[in-house]
């Protein structure tokens, strides 16, 4: 489920995969086999054979999609410090994401080949084309500041970055949304949402690591209201989700749950007191894990789902 997977054929491990992770196994039982109903004996939906690569590339460019908008509206602010360290913290998002992606995909070759389709009509495609405008401009944007050169071009390149970082941050949710996998299609309203909310905590709370504490501040509130986000846009997929809510009540679910309301109350105790500052950075760190938590969690949640998917009763 490699995220910007685009146009391949059945490339293994790859986000193109993700529109066939409900797809019907077809292989025939073995000879002198006696189904005991479905499809050839088989349950209905194949289970995601995603590696940890890809849930990784979820929470980086979350990340890097909102810190990137976290960077341009403090560039409107005025609060350089800030705006450093959100150009930084997405600049190193985008720099780990395209490893994730090669790595789950098998060959470099196959991440070139994802740019032969351009479809308006397909998230995969139009989250390829996202990622291959949104990473450049954001990596160009955060090389103009930290170097000193060009600054009319990397205010340029920050205006596009900051534009493309919400579809960044949340087109892997229309992606993860739009499969037959009865888990996620079930929440494909409320997982935006959830990713949205989690980018937003996890761009704060890395900003909040990076940035001296008197320039902090509305790092430290996203990273709270974004927690904040997470956890009650979740709960609210959960209960809309009915019987299929069980699949995202996993261990990971929970640890995601527990890191985001400790992060949130540390940071907001932690407040903008220098004093307080190892404690503003454990708060960070929680988001930081409980975000990352989050997206393992909702990928851990297909599986279960796809697993436990009923069989078709056989036709004789």
């Amino acid at each position: 489920m490699t995220p910007v997977g685009l146009g391949q054929p059945d490339p293994p491990g790859q986000l193109g995969a993700i529109s066939r992770a409900g797809a019907r196994d077809t292989t025939p039982p073995s000879e002198g086999a006696a189904p005991p109903g479905g499809y050839y004996g088989r349950a209905v939906l194949k289970e995601p054979v995603w590696k940890w690569e890809v849930p990784a590339y979820l929470f980086t460019g979350g990340l890097a999609g909102a810190s990137a908008t976290l960077a341009l509206g403090t560039r409107w602010a005025g609060n350089r410090p800030l705006r450093r360290a959100a150009l930084m913290a997405g600049a190193l998002g985008v720099v780990a994401s395209p490893p994730l992606l090669i790595a789950d995909l098998g060959r470099p070759d196959r991440f070139i080949n994802m740019w032969r389709v351009a479809k308006v009509t397909s998230p995969m495609s139009v989250g390829t084309w996202v990622l291959t405008a949104f990473a450049p401009a954001l990596g160009g944007a955060a090389a103009c500041e930290w170097l000193g050169r060009l600054p009319r071009v990397g205010r340029m390149l920050e205006i596009v970055a900051g534009g493309l970082g919400p579809v960044m941050a949340t087109y892997t949710a229309v992606l993860v949304g739009d499969t037959a996998v009865p888990a996620w299609h079930g929440a494909h309203r409320q997982l935006p949402t959830v990713f949205a909310a989690t980018a937003a905590a996890t761009a704060g709370a890395a900003s909040v690591v990076l940035t001296p504490v008197g320039s902090a501040g509305p790092a430290r509130r996203l990273a709270v209201l974004g927690s904040l986000g997470t956890l009650g846009a979740s709960h609210s997929m959960k209960r809309r989700l009915g019987e299929e809510a069980r699949h995202h009540k996993g261990r990971l679910a929970s640890a995601a749950t527990a890191l985001l309301a400790a992060g949130a109350t540390a940071l907001a105790l932690a407040g903008p007191r220098p004093a307080r500052r190892p404690l503003a950075l454990v708060g960070a760190a929680a988001v930081l894990a409980g975000g990352a938590a989050e997206r393992f969690a909702v990928v851990e949640a297909g599986r279960h789902s796809a697993r436990a998917s009923v069989p078709v009763p056989s036709s004789g």
